[in-house]
């Protein structure tokens, strides 16, 4: 079930296991004291380009799908590729974004007897805010799944928008902890800004650098590119608990440039790991090729508190 990326590159499936990182270099809660208790753990996905299976979690990769449950499609008749006309009453084929195994994501809370979270989206702009692709969302059980998996291939869309058109990526889950960005609490990123500052004048980098990131993930800060905006849930009315962010942007540089992504002309550690660049190599294979907008990000929630864990999503570029 390829989803069919035209920009897909041949490349090595790298190991599903966490990518080495440096560590941050500050204690963040030590210098700012204000932050003390706003630390969360999150695990950062690192899509690369690569040739996941069914049985593999993945970003644009092939979906184990039951045999006897049809493939979703999209009939919104409010569908359209940005420029051009509506696209007509034939439906549209949904695409693979998101396969999460809980096997390989400790961090990520499942629903009772879930095992497998699926994310699929119509990849055309849609006429209803957020004004992007239209996602749906699965929990499954995997062995019952997999019991009846279907062999073939998923129908291709017969139009999309190359925006929200992911090409197969492997993940690798790596835990670790981030502070707030955009989410910084109602005036406290203002009474910091001449602290944040003077921490990058003295030891060159900020605390949105080293701190805070801007990249596919589970758990964690929302990846926000502009102001938060978060879904109250329709049944309880309560803020709903961020997911996952599939984000159009992933750290090429950086404390958050896995270690064996470095540039090897560098001298490894003796590299400040905020000055550390990718090696240019390997930066094509980086991200899941969707330009999402003017480099945004979708951003899904769900409520742990009412049956059947509803969700949400966001987008903003």
């Amino acid at each position: 079930m390829p989803s069919g990326h035209p920009q897909q590159k041949a490349a090595r499936a790298r190991p599903s296991g966490p990518r080495p990182l440096a560590p941050i270099p500050f204690d963040v809660e030590a210098v700012f004291p204000e932050l003390t208790g706003s630390a969360r753990e999150v695990t950062l996905l690192y899509p690369r380009a690569g040739r996941p299976g069914p049985g593999d979690s993945s970003l644009g990769g092939p979906l184990l799908w039951p045999a006897d449950e049809p493939w979703p499609m999209c009939a919104e008749p409010g569908h359209y590729k940005p420029l051009g006309p509506p696209v007509g009453p034939e439906p549209v084929a949904m695409v693979p974004v998101v396969q999460l195994y809980a096997r390989d994501v400790p961090g990520l809370v499942f629903p009772a007897g879930a095992d497998l979270l699926q994310i699929l989206w119509c990849p055309l702009v849609h006429d209803e805010a957020p004004y992007a692709a239209a996602p749906r969302l699965h929990w499954r059980s995997t062995g019952p799944t997999a019991a009846r998996a279907t062999s073939g291939e998923a129908p291709r869309p017969h139009t999309a928008d190359e925006e929200f058109l992911p090409r197969p990526c492997t993940v690798s889950p790596t835990p670790a902890v981030e502070y707030p960005n955009q989410d910084l609490p109602d005036g406290l990123g203002e009474l910091l800004d001449e602290r944040f500052e003077a921490l990058r004048e003295e030891r060159g980098y900020g605390y949105f650098d080293v701190a805070t990131t801007q990249q596919s993930k589970v758990g964690g800060y929302p990846g926000w590119t502009q102001q938060p905006d978060w879904p109250g849930c329709a049944g309880c009315g309560t803020r709903m608990e961020h997911l996952l962010s599939v984000t159009a942007t992933e750290p090429g540089a950086g404390r958050w440039l896995p270690l064996d992504d470095r540039n090897p002309r560098q001298e490894g550690a003796a590299t400040p790991s905020w000055r550390a660049e990718a090696d240019p190599a390997a930066l094509d294979g980086f991200g899941h090729g969707m330009d999402m907008g003017d480099l945004g990000g979708m951003y899904f929630f769900v409520c742990r508190r009412c049956p059947d864990t509803p969700y949400a999503h966001r987008y903003d570029c």
